[in-house]
């Protein structure tokens, strides 16, 4: 396993980018927490934190903001996302070491973020005017019914999103929301607050009405009660139990939320594949960010005539990676994130070899590199009765599966209560769309692993079973933030019997209407 010589600099981030971010949150009403670099453990910011007075006052100026924004015609407002677009991309190298610093990912995966962004606030900016446009559709009478439907703002939206895509998550949740024409109280990780806060100033700069975007901060268990009791919407990224905990917590203020949650992510390698072609993608695919991605592969079923040389190409290039978190892109692969992490990942790992598992790549914690560094990890002959072989790892481990038959690959990926992101190997684009849609999941990417489906910004993107609920990204990313209005007005007559007509003669009468509408309607 190659390794990199230069750790995460610290040092990138200086005092005079910090304190101006740390301005911008609604926070210091309660005691500040010490925030570290994960590659290092070198000391980040003193981050501080939300009191309930902060956070009743966060969502009281969004508030105000909000119904000024909602006024101001949707083109105007796509504006600010195209500079905005223009920003991140213009700004990317700081962004780029805050997010590296933050989480210990490699340059290149946090670019991913970066790309995320820009594809995003490119995509809404496009299409909100049409999609935020009045409709006209048919009214029961035509001519004598005038219908239009409005589309309206929910008004503040909480955005609640985790560390480990902590631009992406924060950002690209939020892009939607604020141009359909809502306000919204981000809460990020402790972690990862400086990215979150970034983007915030950078939208500000891009033209975003101070206040329209709040930031508070804390750990969810201690304020994130506090934001769903006074959102209008919840977004939510993270683990499927907190979701249930937030679902249950919006449902008892009859508030919408999505929620994007867990997977335990299938690739299949059918029988025809390129064995060679699918190992490469692999390895990205199951060890972005350390496989700290909710879409991230960690289990890979391959054909036995496949096998065997999907196998050597693949463990040859994970072993190849080279580990290390400096601030440009002379590594693979960067650290875990927290103590948590890595202790999750040792224990799944150690009870699979426990249990017979054999390791083809990885399995050791590198201290050598920094506190959190695990080597990607292969594992075979793993077993129903090993932790590793149904629960979520969230970390560089991946378990290769030989399979007889291609449905039998099908059958195993589907042997899961996660639903969120698959991929499938083959030569030929019609079998893999015809053995994606067996699989049950919100994506799957054929001869590719996540990318594909999770760029392609007007698709829309999300869970099944408990990988979640709701949709970011497409239409429905945007339309899940307003409330649809419909205006009906009347003309000339009523929908009631005319004058001296009975109503027997009125159903005989609407009978006759509905009956030719029903003719013109096929044709």
């Amino acid at each position: 396993m190659t390794t990199a010589q230069r750790p995460t600099a610290t040092g990138a981030l200086t005092p005079d980018l910090v304190h101006p971010l740390l301005a911008r949150a609604a926070a210091g009403g309660a005691p500040a927490v010490t925030v570290h670099a994960p590659a290092t453990g070198e000391r980040i910011a003193e981050l501080p934190q939300s009191s309930v007075a902060d956070i009743e006052a966060a969502f009281d100026r969004a508030r105000t903001a909000q119904r000024r924004w909602a006024r101001v015609p949707v083109r105007e407002r796509a504006a600010v996302l195209r500079r905005f677009h223009d920003l991140v991309l213009a700004e990317q190298d700081t962004i780029l070491d805050i997010v590296q610093t933050e989480t210990g990912k490699s340059r290149a995966h946090a670019f991913d973020e970066v790309g995320d962004v820009a594809v995003n606030s490119r995509y809404y900016a496009a299409t909100a005017p049409k999609l935020l446009a009045r409709r006209n559709p048919r009214g029961v009478l035509p001519v004598l019914t005038d219908v239009q439907v409005h589309q309206r703002a929910k008004g503040v939206v909480a955005v609640i999103s985790p560390w480990n895509y902590p631009l992406a998550l924060a950002v690209s949740d939020a892009l939607p929301a604020l141009v359909a024409g809502n306000a919204v109280v981000g809460r990020p990780d402790n972690q990862t607050a400086l990215t979150a806060l970034w983007a915030v100033d950078a939208a500000v700069r891009a033209g975003l009405p101070e206040d329209l975007w709040q930031i508070v901060l804390g750990r969810g268990s201690v304020i994130g009660g506090e934001v769903i009791d006074r959102a209008d919407y919840v977004d939510y990224t993270g683990s499927s139990a907190t979701g249930r905990t937030i679902g249950r917590q919006a449902g008892e203020r009859l508030i919408g939320c999505s929620l994007e949650l867990g997977g335990k992510n299938p690739l299949l390698v059918l029988s025809d594949a390129d064995p060679a072609a699918a190992a490469r993608t692999a390895v990205r695919a199951s060890f972005a960010s350390a496989g700290q991605l909710c879409e991230s592969m960690e289990r890979i079923y391959v054909h036995e005539a496949v096998h065997d040389r999907f196998v050597d190409e693949f463990v040859t290039a994970v072993k190849a990676l080279k580990l290390g978190s400096p601030l440009d892109y002379s590594t693979d692969m960067g650290s875990l994130t927290f103590r948590r992490q890595l202790d999750t990942v040792r224990a799944h790992v150690d009870d699979a070899v426990a249990k017979g598992a054999t390791v083809l790549a990885g399995g050791v914690h590198r201290p050598d590199l920094g506190p959190y560094f695990y080597e990607p990890t292969v594992l075979t002959d793993v077993t129903a009765e090993m932790t590793v072989y149904r629960e979520e790892t969230f970390g560089p481990v991946v378990s290769i599966y030989k399979v007889a038959t291609d449905d039998e690959a099908v059958t195993q990926a589907n042997d899961t209560p996660y639903g969120l992101n698959a991929s499938v190997w083959t030569r030929s684009a019609a079998r893999g769309r015809e053995f994606a849609a067996r699989i049950n999941a919100g994506s799957v990417n054929v001869n590719e692993g996540f990318i594909a489906a999770w760029g392609s910004a007007d698709a829309p993107s999300g869970g099944m079973g408990i990988s979640g609920t709701g949709r970011r990204h497409g239409p429905e990313g945007l339309l899940k933030y307003v409330d649809t209005q419909t205006i009906a007005v009347q003309r000339m007559l009523p929908i009631a019997p005319l004058p001296g007509m009975s109503e027997a003669m009125w159903a005989k009468t609407m009978t006759l209407y509905f009956r030719v509408m029903k003719t013109l309607r096929q044709k």
